[in-house]
């Protein structure tokens, strides 16, 4: 027999509680931190589902994805958990069509998460959108020693400090988060007996960048983590790469995180730096015509897509649309041809660049003529998305 299933936010102290205990088991977390996650995010930004009592949960972040320029109000889902009890009953999935539909009323027009499993949220609509990579270095390696650039050290670290730096690079990061405040704290709360450190990299006036790390021990070696960095010129990278490998007599690897093609790299005199973790994460198009029309393109180009889209959730994007793209704008309109088929599914990692129609096609994730695939190409090129937090 199926469980009857309630959806519902915060309503009972008790509820936080029973949702804490779920997390702790399922992600491993002792209570402490539980609590220290959950008032970071927020009670209100909870959601639950019950047969009787609380059976799971989830949290959502409000906050912005920057796709071609220009930002798309996208709310992030994190912290999925359900009783080891009702797994498999399709609690998990319940959870996740109602908070799908409770974001489409608000006219939310994307979603983002990170999958435990894929095979879950791909029934809920999502599909691969982006990459998180870890990379590492060894400093000895580095040999980058000129620093053009001073570095101001943040005492105390204060997140506010780096907002507009980040900002700025940011918007010109094809899949980086417009960040909610819970992930900024996140960045600067140190874990255990752990010190953060943060520098502006450049005149305390005119900052062209930063660095937020810290430091830990790893059997014989120690390890510097950059938890957060920002350069916008070539003068900040070299800085940047100096002032890391300067740590070099206690330091033996440095790890950040960045994309697949990570620019960074290029500064150094030898491809000494590995990619130690790949991540995807997954988007959903929630409401579709206000995320074409919210997201920047190609500004040169001028081109018309009609596509068909099939969702068996959110009734409001099925159908046929013709997505008009001029000046790095896009339109839509009900109607047209048709003649790029695809799910819902499908539509996210075009929408994200992060695979050409073509190879999309090749995957099974869509159907398309000729004229359609070289239209979709036109108006989707872009580099690799990625994002620099883990959410």
């Amino acid at each position: 027999m199926t469980p009857q299933f309630e959806y519902s936010t915060f309503a009972h102290p008790q509820d936080i509680q029973q949702l804490a205990s779920i997390l702790e088991q399922c992600y491993l977390m002792s209570s402490d931190d539980s609590e220290i996650y959950i008032n970071r995010i927020g009670t209100e930004n909870f959601r639950f589902i019950r047969v009787e009592q609380v059976i799971g949960g989830l949290a959502i972040l409000a906050m912005g994805q920057w796709w071609g320029g220009q930002r798309v109000p996208m709310t992030g889902i994190a912290a999925v958990g359900i009783a080891p009890e009702y797994r498999g009953s399709g609690a998990a999935i319940a959870l996740m069509q109602h908070t799908l539909k409770e974001l489409h009323t608000q006219e939310v027009p994307i979603s983002v998460l990170y999958p435990a499993t894929q095979r879950l949220y791909r029934k809920a609509g999502y599909e691969q959108g982006g990459s998180l990579c870890t990379w590492e270095i060894s400093t000895q390696s580095i040999q980058i020693r000129e620093q053009p650039l001073p570095l101001q050290p943040i005492i105390p670290i204060n997140h506010q400090v780096f907002h507009d730096l980040y900002q700025q690079q940011a918007r010109l990061t094809h899949g980086y988060l417009d960040r909610n405040q819970a992930i900024w704290q996140g960045l600067i709360q140190p874990n255990n007996q752990e010190i953060i450190y943060g520098y502006l990299i450049g005149d305390k006036d005119q900052p062209q960048g930063y660095i937020i790390f810290s430091q830990h021990s790893a059997q014989d070696s120690a390890i510097l983590q950059v938890r957060d960095w920002v350069v916008l010129s070539d003068a900040a990278a070299q800085t940047f790469w100096s002032f890391v490998a300067n740590h070099r007599s206690q330091i033996k690897q440095v790890r950040w995180k960045s994309s697949a093609i990570d620019s960074l790299t290029l500064r150094l005199p030898e491809q000494t730096a590995k990619i130690l973790h790949h991540d995807r994460w997954m988007l959903r198009v929630i409401d579709l015509v206000k995320a074409l029309e919210m997201r920047g393109y190609p500004p040169g180009i001028q081109a018309e897509l009609h596509l068909e889209v099939k969702d068996d959730l959110l009734a409001g994007n099925n159908g046929k649309f013709i997505l008009s793209v001029a000046n790095g704008c896009g339109e839509v309109t009900k109607g047209g041809k048709g003649e790029l088929q695809l799910d819902i599914k499908g539509l996210a990692p075009l929408y994200t660049s992060l695979f050409t129609p073509y190879d999309l096609q090749l995957a099974g994730k869509l159907d398309a003529t000729e004229t359609a695939l070289l239209a979709a190409t036109q108006i989707f090129a872009g580099v690799s998305p990625w994002m620099i937090n883990f959410f």
